[in-house]
């Protein structure tokens, strides 16, 4: 069922684009780009027209590169993502820190379940572009909403480049884990909402069953990891080092 949902969504992409809010993904990025101080502001072009912002950091001799995903409503630099793409790029890994579709300010989280293929469809696109860049280690690192929605492309993309996911404070369980053939990383607070804590056993013994696959609680963090940035900083770090083995990953110039 939830596959033939997925596949209806995709027939109606087109019909649904009016209900992406791309004039206020533009007044996130209006935002941003004059105020940027680290990395650069890119356009990533979708088959609709849209092109969608992404904020690139690019590290000397990387590791690999990740591809960086926020939660509902936000932006690629709000707060959390802002702190991530920066400090995941001071420990060797280039950031490429992505708009994900946002709706309306009173949108929840069902509202977005037919946003997922559009969502989707930038995961896919942002890998091309990294692997045009000539990545060949790359991983996704996503939050809240939008680890749901990394959820939903790798259990539904007939190819991933990606090789790698980590996903911080999850809020709807793992759904088809059996889909995914790449090590992931399930890490989130001891003090994370309700919604993510709950279903952490059951994510446990899913992700279990893929080698190279673990979770990771940090002890007193909240949702959005206030003041507790550098420890799930180093979580993820840990993570990528033994999926890609700790070896340098350059790019061409």
């Amino acid at each position: 069922m939830r596959r033939l949902l997925y596949i209806f969504c995709l027939f109606l992409i087109a019909a649904t684009a009016s209900a992406q809010d791309y004039p206020r993904e533009k007044r996130w990025a209006d935002q941003i780009l004059p105020a940027l101080m680290v990395g650069e502001g890119v356009w990533i072009a979708q088959s609709n027209g849209h092109q969608f912002l992404a904020l690139w950091n690019e590290v000397d001799n990387a590791r690999g590169a990740v591809i960086l995903a926020h939660g509902r409503g936000w932006n690629p630099d709000f707060e959390l993502y802002g702190v991530l793409r920066i400090k995941l790029a001071e420990q060797g890994y280039s950031t490429l820190s992505i708009q994900l579709p946002v709706l309306g300010g009173g949108a929840k989280i069902g509202d977005y379940i037919p946003t997922y293929p559009e969502a989707a469809e930038r995961f896919h696109l942002s890998a091309q572009w990294l692997k045009g860049k000539g990545y060949k280690n790359v991983a996704i690192v996503s939050h809240s909403l939008g680890a749901t929605m990394a959820n939903q492309y790798l259990i539904n993309a007939k190819e991933v480049y990606v090789k790698a996911w980590a996903f911080i404070g999850i809020i709807n369980g793992l759904e088809e884990m059996f889909r995914i053939k790449i090590p992931v990383l399930d890490v989130y607070g001891s003090k994370d909402w309700e919604i993510t804590q709950v279903g952490a056993s059951e994510r446990r013994k899913q992700i279990e069953k893929i080698a190279g696959s673990k979770q990771v609680v940090v002890p007193d963090a909240l949702h959005f990891f206030e003041g507790k940035e550098d420890e799930l900083t180093a979580v993820v770090v840990t993570f990528l080092d033994d999926v890609f083995k700790n070896q340098p990953d350059p790019a061409p110039r």
